[in-house]
């Protein structure tokens, strides 16, 4: 941040230089508030928090402990609380981001109402997310730094010492953090892609992820039907965000190309091949096809394509879409995030089925082979049932070491039987359960992952508190639920929504009517305000 002295010297020449008209503009309270604003408009942040992951990802190429973190987050509050709570609890805003997840913003913030993960919702309702949660993010600045502004003025009033105060106002790290922000699959053509990255863009996006679905059959990336599209038209659309990132003079940013190849056993359309060997045919390789020997096995309204000297009909469903043969799933995982890296993504999401270190690190070094420095963001998704699954790695991994397991249900009788709670203090759960703590370094150690995030996160939390305490409201505790399980644990966890006025903006409200009235403001604040009970 720049200089406190330096900004206040700055604005006291430019009252000067206005003669006596601007002799009501304090230099010092001018300072003040354009410290608080530090980033002015959307390209400002894409521009700053593209540096930052551009450096992170450096810092993790020479040491894999430094990867980062993130938590989907669907409303600016939830990301500025999250933020509040990093810097709170970490010291750091330091490799820690936003995630946008466009499932959150389909299920949450469509004007149709809950939706799917289609992409059937409001394309710019995505830009707009992007808005919002800089302007809370902003405002988590603009309210610790009048903190500190008053902690300043109460020293000055004193007589004491204001430079440790002052320090801090010059070191301070703003909640302005990278947004990895979700296009689903551009929302339509190249063209329509290149126009939303640019919307999302303005509004501070330093980081777009993008998918290889068809944008008008999307599903979301833990669901059956998934439809891919050919190489050259996902890569037509990495372009497409590439140009809107330079055409706004964010050089800097950053495409996460996302595969859901692993899962997707169809595609829309067999690309053209122009010379042998190329994206296209190698694409093409993988549809599941019948070769034919006559001319006469071909039906009305069927097709037949040449592959390596065969005359082959490929496998075409009622919808017209094409299968690909069973098996090359892996295969066209590695070749998807090879063609997108050597064209201009930055950054791979492989969407899996599991969160197993060993499969995701398989697939990463397969690419390293001819990326050496590929990365991965990947989601550690709440549709995954965490507890079932490393507790079926640890019974297969001790089945396999013959270890006795006679205390423990067998998952092939009952698939679900290692969920159960009786099994929370046993010798497996525990395993199970450090491997999930561990999972992220991990993951990041030997799987390539860069970036870790939850998808989700703040739609379960905020449907489970809100359950919770309905069910103690609305049952025998009465008002006991609230200030049992929400303000006493806020009050004594020292958590700003406590004094939700603050946190909403009042004080710094108060602080800027002194600024312009003086001694005639009005302000919300005093010695008969309840807030002045935490």
């Amino acid at each position: 941040m720049k200089n406190y002295q330096t900004k206040i010297d700055h604005y006291t020449t430019l009252c000067q230089s206005n003669n006596s008209t601007w002799q009501s503009i304090n230099p010092e309270f001018a300072s003040r508030m354009s410290l608080q604003n530090r980033f002015k408009t959307g390209l400002d942040i894409a521009k700053y928090t593209a540096n930052i992951m551009r450096q992170d990802m450096a810092a993790y190429d020479a040491d894999k402990s430094q990867y980062t973190q993130s938590l989907g987050c669907w409303h600016g509050f939830t990301a500025q609380q999250m933020m509040m709570a990093v810097k709170r609890h970490q010291k750091t805003t330091k490799r820690s981001y936003v995630y946008l997840s466009g499932w959150m913003v389909a299920a949450l913030r469509s004007e149709f109402g809950p939706l799917p993960d289609q992409s059937m919702h409001e394309k710019t309702s995505v830009a707009s997310l992007i808005e919002e949660i800089y302007t809370f993010l902003k405002q988590a600045d603009a309210r610790e730094l009048d903190h500190l502004y008053r902690e300043l003025d109460d020293a000055k009033s004193q007589g004491q010492d204001t430079q440790e105060i002052i320090a801090r106002i010059d070191n301070f790290e703003t909640h302005v953090v990278p947004i990895i922000a979700d296009i689903d699959a551009g929302f339509g053509n190249e063209e329509a892609t290149y126009l939303l990255a640019k919307k999302m863009i303005e509004a501070g996006a330093c980081a777009i992820q993008i998918e290889n679905q068809v944008s008008d059959a999307k599903q979301c990336g833990h669901q059956a039907g998934k439809v891919t599209v050919p190489h050259e038209d996902f890569l037509a659309k990495i372009n497409a965000v590439r140009y809107a990132f330079l055409e706004l003079g964010v050089e800097e940013g950053i495409i996460v190309a996302r595969t859901d190849s692993l899962g997707a056993s169809l595609t829309q359309k067999i690309p053209v091949s122009k010379t042998p060997g190329d994206i296209a045919s190698q694409y093409t390789a993988f549809l599941e096809t019948t070769a034919i020997d006559n001319i006469d096995e071909l039906n009305d309204g069927e097709m037949a394509i040449k592959l390596d000297g065969q005359l082959c009909k490929p496998t075409r469903l009622d919808n017209g879409l094409y299968q690909f043969k069973e098996g090359t799933e892996k295969a066209r995982v590695i070749l998807d995030c090879v063609t997108s890296l050597q064209s201009g993504a930055d950054l791979l999401w492989i969407e899996t089925e599991k969160p197993n270190v060993s499969q995701i690190a398989e697939l990463v070094n397969s690419i390293k082979e001819q990326v050496p420095n590929a990365k991965l963001v990947y989601n550690n998704s709440p549709s995954f049932n965490w507890t079932l699954k490393f507790r079926e790695q640890v019974y297969a991994q001790w089945q396999a070491q013959q270890k006795d397991l006679s205390h423990y249900p067998d998952p092939s009788n009952d698939p679900k039987a290692l969920m159960s709670p009786e099994l929370d203090n046993t010798e497996l759960a525990r395993e199970a359960d450090l491997l999930v703590q561990n999972f992220q370094k991990d993951g990041a150690r030997e799987a390539g992952i860069f970036h870790h995030l939850i998808t989700l996160p703040t739609y379960h939390t905020a449907a489970l508190s809100t359950d919770i305490l309905s069910e103690g409201y609305f049952g025998e505790l009465g008002m006991l639920a609230y200030v049992r399980d929400v303000q006493r644990q806020e009050i004594r966890r020292e958590q700003a929504s406590v004094k939700h006025q603050d946190l909403a903006g009042s004080n710094i409200g108060d602080t800027h009517k002194e600024y312009f009235s003086g001694e005639n403001a009005l302000k919300a604040g005093g010695t008969a305000n309840t807030m002045n009970q935490f």
